[in-house]
């Protein structure tokens, strides 16, 4: 069963809607030029309230090692996610934690570029200029060659919606699907139809 993450939570009453349409884990985005930026402090009084069953995953851009660890510990999370630039080396000084590493796919990209990350697990993303994730759109699923040759998870995300999903479930074939925009009003804000919708879409 492929299992669903929804990403970029602001606030108790989506995190509730999404766990009660039956999600797997909750993205909290600690990157502050994001529209769905959410302090440390935020997110950890959400997470309190939310089943321990709930994967909690923290979504890093760039950051400094200290402020990773920092928040990591106030918010009691399961994973870290970084989706910036961020080097395998730097990520190598994770090896107590659970990471995933992002990749923004604008092109070809394979197995030799991917597994240089000793990461928990890989994320798949859309490529834009203009910031990181949460973009809306799809990029090229055959950009990602390979992939059955890896062994740890694998993350799909980018421009994700239930009707679009079921199709790149059986596509890209990944263990997890990641929607932040897909089922939003507007940045920042969920849409409880469109969570339930999407959630469903991948269960049944």
């Amino acid at each position: 069963m492929v299992k669903v993450k929804i990403c970029g939570i602001t606030n108790l009453e989506d995190a509730l809607t999404a766990v009660n349409a039956g999600c797997d884990a909750l993205g909290f985005m600690f990157y502050k030029k994001s529209p769905r930026y959410i302090s440390p402090l935020k997110a950890s009084s959400i997470i309190r309230q939310l089943p321990e069953k709930i994967i909690k995953i923290g979504v890093f851009v760039n950051s400094t090692e200290s402020f990773i660890r920092k928040t990591a510990k106030i918010c009691k999370l399961n994973l870290l996610q970084f989706h910036g630039d961020e080097t395998p080396e730097f990520c190598a000084k994770f090896k107590d934690k659970r990471v995933i590493k992002a990749f923004r796919v604008k092109g070809v990209i394979g197995p030799e570029e991917i597994l240089k990350y000793n990461a928990f697990a890989y994320l798949f993303d859309t490529y834009t200029k203009s910031g990181f994730g949460g973009s809306g759109k799809v990029f090229n699923w055959k950009f990602v060659q390979h992939p059955e040759c890896i062994t740890r998870p694998i993350f799909l995300s980018g421009g994700l919606t239930e009707k679009n999903v079921c199709q790149a479930i059986k596509t890209f074939r990944p263990h997890w699907v990641d929607v932040s925009s897909g089922v939003e009003k507007l940045p920042g804000k969920k849409d409880q139809s469109k969570v339930r919708k999407f959630i469903k879409a991948v269960k049944k």
